[in-house]
């Protein structure tokens, strides 16, 4: 089962041997980073700095470094097992009879223990600050780069409400200190966040309730960063994965939910007349991305646990911990993707390609253009809108073994026959698009060419030894002296 708290995971994270507490004072500005940079980049542990400069509380980083972690937060033994509990419920049918009603309804049951629970109180609430008792100075925020604009809260779980349909919105947006009670409000055009905000505005609103929880069980963590459609609960989201629900409590300032058992809640107001120059921030591009006008986050009150521990992540040059977070929704969300293309084997999204630079796709290909047909498709969905460029090989390519992917498609396509262009929306961090948030995309079609696509050459087979002489030189292998390490040879 997974965590009830963040408690609950770093304790089970140092009996599993898999976190370090560290108890020499370290700096807040650069020094962590560079020392969880150094750490996560060699797969090492989950950080635990007991004794942080200018601040009694300590920092928790790495948490999710590594896949392992990220299985163990989700309570699995393999990634697989959650995307396949979620293929299970996307494969229900419409039920025809009243037995296959009877038959659904354990399953149903099950899905409803899952939506979160409000509650009157919880440990977020120990500690009450309101007014100008409240400081972010009294946090550990880190400065990660050295060209940072300042010190940034960069795993904050942000709280908003659609002021369309009353739903509650959780992202993850990077929030600038910019004084004792002010912070930048970093949320990009397609993210919820940004629309709830400046849809309250259009319909009147000066000030919109906002609030952040910090240190929440990772599943929840997580849960801020799924591609979620629109108007579904991340809290819900959290529960399936947690396969328990996620208890949330009133927050202080407004008609907002947050999570009972989160280390510490910021809350507040934005003002969206309160415009301030944010950035730049060493980004998980592995560059900066540049400074930006967006409005202002206000703090009117902060709650806390009474010994609370401050989460943080370092995002730059992959791969880092949001790299196998990012893997994480890659396994998980890929019954969806299929669902909605069922035509789609495997995907895989490269960590040096930043999320939104490079997928690969395998199809079991069936009609001529199919390739381009799924990049299209794929660039109609979310998140994935913003992908740069879409590589679709045959459904016998290994996607994830890139190494087989680029002699695969560097062998199948001619540039100028199989490269696709298009224009659309870019990710706000990309740097190189011809202007912000717009630029152009490409779709490389690096599948087998058939004669109904125009292709009239014989396409050549791929070398492979018979399976006879395969097996026939397993048995021998010991009798040629030639050790173990060449014994089982990749296909």
């Amino acid at each position: 089962m997974a965590d009830r708290n963040l408690r609950d995971f770093i304790r089970r994270l140092e009996e599993a041997g898999e976190l370090k507490r560290i108890s020499t004072e370290v700096d807040p500005d650069l020094e962590i980073c560079e020392i969880t940079d150094r750490v996560s980049k060699a797969l090492g542990p989950a950080l635990f700095f007991e004794k942080v400069k200018g601040s009694k509380l300590p920092v928790l980083t790495n948490a999710l470094g590594t896949m392992k972690r990220v299985e163990m937060a989700l309570g699995v033994g393999d990634i697989e097992e959650t995307a396949e509990r979620l293929s299970a419920i996307l494969d229900q049918k419409t039920p025809q009879s009243f037995l296959e009603k009877v038959k659904q309804l354990p399953k149903l049951l099950d899905l409803a223990k899952m939506l979160p629970k409000v509650v009157k109180d919880g440990p977020c609430k120990e500690i009450k600050l309101v007014g100008e008792d409240c400081d972010l100075g009294l946090l550990p925020i880190l400065k990660t780069w050295p060209l940072d604009a300042g010190r940034f809260i960069t795993m904050p779980l942000v709280f908003t409400r659609s002021p369309v349909s009353g739903n509650m919105n959780c992202g993850m947006y990077r929030l600038q200190v910019m004084g004792p009670r002010e912070t930048g409000f970093h949320s990009h055009m397609h993210h919820d966040g940004a629309f709830n905000t400046k849809e309250a505005g259009r319909r009147g609103a000066q000030r919109v309730p906002v609030a952040v929880a910090i240190g929440c069980d990772p599943v929840t963590v997580m849960s801020a960063i799924l591609p979620a459609p629109p108007d579904l609960d991340e809290m819900l989201l959290s529960g399936f994965l947690r396969q328990k629900p996620v208890q949330l409590v009133q927050a202080e300032e407004s008609d907002l939910l947050v999570p009972a058992e989160a280390e510490i809640v910021i809350e507040g107001y934005v003002d969206l007349d309160d415009i301030r120059v944010e950035g730049p921030f060493g980004d998980h591009t592995g560059f900066y991305s540049l400074a930006d006008k967006f409005p202002t986050f206000h703090v009117t009150s902060m709650t806390m646990r009474k010994d609370p521990i401050y989460m943080a992540t370092i995002v730059g040059r992959p791969p880092q911990e949001d790299c196998w977070i990012g893997k994480a929704i890659e396994r998980i969300f890929l019954p969806l993707m299929k669902k909605q293309l069922p035509e789609i084997v495997d995907v895989s999204m490269p960590f040096e390609g930043a999320f939104h630079n490079l997928m690969i796709v395998s199809i079991d290909k069936r009609y001529p253009g199919h390739a381009r047909k799924i990049m299209n498709a794929i660039w109609s969905l979310g998140q994935a809108m913003f992908t740069k460029v879409v590589v679709v090989v045959d459904k016998d390519v290994d996607v994830q073994d890139h190494a087989a992917v680029v002699f695969h498609a560097l062998a199948n396509i001619d540039p100028e026959r199989d490269l696709q262009f298009t224009m659309g929306p870019a990710e706000m961090l990309d740097h190189a698009s011809r202007m912000s948030c717009y630029g152009s995309k490409v779709g490389i079609d690096a599948t087998r060419k058939w004669a109904s696509e125009g292709f009239e050459r014989p396409w050549p087979d791929l070398i492979r030894m018979d399976e006879d002489t395969r097996s026939l030189v397993d048995r021998r292998w010991r009798e040629y002296g030639l050790g173990d390490f060449l014994a089982s040879p990749t296909a």
